[in-house]
């Protein structure tokens, strides 16, 4: 993957968070439990992702330290939630994020076994083709495995992501179009809103 190729990271959330996230920013795990979030993450992942230590970056920091964007919104985690489509939003994040000072990015879901991490100078190391796939359907359960994680394809900020950094948002529907502007009413992104039935599944 090559820097150039990026155009924008992405976050998905429930379109509740929007008033929080942009006046604090994209909150690493840790720090947003303590706002009491309306979440949409399957409970046994976080737990796996709470104790994985990152190799990079401050020594100790916990994967539940960094906020955490995807290359590919339109990922297995997005699918799984589909039926929640109304209730969610897809935040573009601009790509400089990437020339921050500590961000990793990761080559397959952060939470696997198999996940191999890299200082974000490095992202020659990850397979543009397999993370940016439609498709991660096939015939070979390992090899579908290895798909589906690899769409989930990370970029790891400690800390947090600034709201500065927001360039969009992404919805399904008319319905969450209205509900999104009326909560950003008040923001820059209140025309930066954007209906995408496609990257919710939805045709």
């Amino acid at each position: 993957m090559k820097r150039s190729d990026i155009e924008a990271l992405y976050y998905i959330c429930h379109i509740e968070n929007l008033p929080s996230i942009i006046e604090k920013g994209i909150l690493c795990y840790n720090k947003a439990k303590k706002l009491r979030p309306e979440t949409i993450y399957n409970p046994d992942v976080q737990e796996r992702r709470k104790n994985k230590l990152i190799p990079f970056g401050r020594t100790g920091k916990k994967l539940h330290d960094y906020a955490n964007l995807y290359f590919n919104p339109r990922n297995a985690m997005m699918s799984a939630i589909r039926d929640r489509h109304a209730e969610l939003c897809v935040l573009s994040i601009d790509a400089n994020i990437l020339n921050s000072q500590g961000v990793v990015v990761s080559d397959q879901n952060a939470a696997s076994d198999y996940v191999r991490f890299y200082p974000a100078k490095f992202l020659v190391k990850l397979d543009e083709e397999l993370i940016l796939a439609r498709d991660w359907r096939h015939d070979d359960p390992i090899e579908k495995f290895k798909r589906r994680s690899a769409v989930c394809a990370e970029v790891l900020v400690p800390d947090k992501v600034s709201s500065s950094y927001i360039t969009g948002v992404y919805v399904s529907c008319n319905e969450t179009y209205r509900k999104v502007r009326k909560l950003l009413a008040s923001s820059s992104l209140y025309n930066r809103v954007f209906i995408d039935n496609d990257l919710f599944f939805q045709w």
